[in-house]
């Protein structure tokens, strides 16, 4: 049985990206490892990733868009001013991220997307984190999130509003 006590685990260095449309919509995609009841609350994420060794995250995030949605076409328009934690809830502590971290601590970009709905290409990876993905409105982003990323969510929601216009 994994010891689920968070406190000698570190945070994982992580970035995430608010991928706006053109319409000022931002993307939201389900994960492929969760119950894919549509609507669900919870299955959907942002795009994230871990910082690699000695990795800018201005350049860590447009690769794990590549990553993560087969498309790097997207330009950074924003970043938020400080790092964002979240801590993984107890039963997630040993399985999730590894079972070596703790939860991540992230740092958050806006970035205008510069393609075609086409240029999304979750079967771009092998083993792919996505199974669906969809353009939604900014607000909406606590509600789908999973209860222990709300708060972020909620926090992106209301720092990046003034990229929630159409370009």
């Amino acid at each position: 049985m994994a010891d689920n006590n968070p406190a000698p685990l570190p945070y994982r260095p992580n970035v995430g990206a608010v991928l706006f449309s053109r319409a000022g919509l931002v993307l939201v995609a389900r994960r492929a490892d969760l119950p894919n009841a549509e609507g669900a609350p919870g299955g959907w994420q942002l795009p994230q990733g871990g910082i690699d060794a000695d990795e800018d995250p201005r350049g860590a995030v447009l690769r794990e868009l590549a990553e993560e949605i087969g498309t790097d076409r997207a330009e950074i328009i924003g970043e938020h001013p400080e790092w964002l934690r979240y801590d993984l809830p107890p039963e997630l502590i040993g399985r999730a991220l590894g079972g070596r971290y703790r939860g991540q601590l992230q740092r958050w970009f806006a970035l205008r997307f510069l393609g075609e709905d086409s240029d999304i290409r979750l079967d771009a990876d092998p083993h792919p984190e996505f199974d669906a993905w969809r353009w939604v409105a900014l607000s909406e982003l606590p509600e789908l999130a999973v209860g222990f990323k709300r708060a972020i969510y909620a926090t992106l929601a209301t720092s990046f509003a003034g990229f929630a216009a159409a370009s």
